[in-house]
């Protein structure tokens, strides 16, 4: 009697546990300060390969490129994402998903910067959110040039955030598409007398100035409401490298200032490689990449969400 009870238990048991799924936990929420809404030929022409990897982009179209950054933000639970590029662009990439990305505008070289006037209005109608990635580098330019003085007071009239490009290019960028770019004009020095003029200013330096180590300490320090992102450093530069410097900054005392972005521009893998980046970073504890990867950007961007 007692194997006939056993055997009926069995059988009610077994294939529960068979069928049975672990559950599935979501990942904790990341803001990605630092994203482009571009189009899949950017660059001028479509597959250009990873420079990391050497694999050819799988996104060889518009679609196929917002759908691919789309399903990596859904598996690592990035809930917002700065997107920036040609306004036409973004508003493309903001309609698929109004509740996920805040559309910024792109001055760069091949994206002219927009009318002012149209600008205001997109600012003021919560079809854009941020100024930036402003790429004065590749345009010739230091930040303080007065062709992008009216865009900064723009942004600090209406307490717009803004994400001015810092520290390196693309290897060969002078002769492969940015013919005005100079290594010299990275240096987040050059940030001072727009802080001075703007002093309400919130600015985003991207790309936390690298490889312009103690310029972008001293600049932080001096200037407290000076943020900084990590974008592509996380990924593209050697990660022994990345890590060294991140650390630098941390020694600093700059990590509730340090914010996460993957600079994802037509290879969508590259949101995993730059959190992964991060994840990997030994000296950092779990509260530290909180803040990176999530506190620090809600608390710049003045996002009504709990810290978490």
């Amino acid at each position: 009697m007692t194997r006939i009870l056993l055997s009926n238990l069995l059988a009610l048991i077994i294939p529960s546990l068979l069928t049975a799924r672990p559950e599935q936990s979501t990942p904790p929420p990341i803001i990605d300060m630092h994203m482009h809404a571009h189009a899949a030929d950017r660059f001028g022409k479509v597959g250009i390969p990873n420079p990391v990897t050497g694999k050819p982009s799988a996104a060889v179209s518009d679609a196929a490129l917002l759908e691919g950054a789309l399903a990596a933000m859904k598996r690592y639970n990035i809930v917002k994402a700065v997107a920036s590029s040609a306004l036409e662009s973004v508003t493309r990439w903001k309609s698929a998903a109004p509740d996920r990305f805040i559309g910024g505008a792109q001055i760069d070289v091949g994206i002219p910067a927009p009318d002012l006037n149209r600008l205001r209005t997109e600012l003021q109608n919560g079809g854009l959110g941020f100024i930036g990635e402003i790429g004065a580098q590749y345009l010739g330019l230091p930040p303080t040039d007065p062709t992008l003085e009216p865009y900064l007071a723009l942004a600090e009239q209406l307490d717009i955030p803004v994400g001015i490009h810092t520290g390196l290019g693309p290897p060969n960028s002078p002769f492969e598409g940015a013919p005005k770019f100079r290594v010299s004009l990275g240096n987040p020095m050059l940030l001072e007398e727009v802080i001075i003029r703007h002093p309400k200013l919130r600015i985003c330096m991207m790309h936390a100035g690298y490889p312009y180590l103690q310029e972008t300490i001293a600049m932080m320090y001096m200037y407290p409401h000076l943020y900084a992102d990590i974008a592509v450093i996380n990924w593209i530069i050697p990660r022994a490298e990345f890590h060294r410097y991140l650390e630098a900054l941390m020694r600093a005392g700059l990590g509730k200032r340090l914010m996460f972005g993957s600079d994802q521009m037509i290879w969508p893998e590259a949101i995993g490689m730059a959190i992964e980046g991060v994840e990997s970073a030994p000296f950092l504890s779990a509260d530290e990449k909180r803040d990176i990867f999530y506190n620090n950007a809600a608390r710049f961007l003045r996002l009504d969400e709990k810290k978490r």
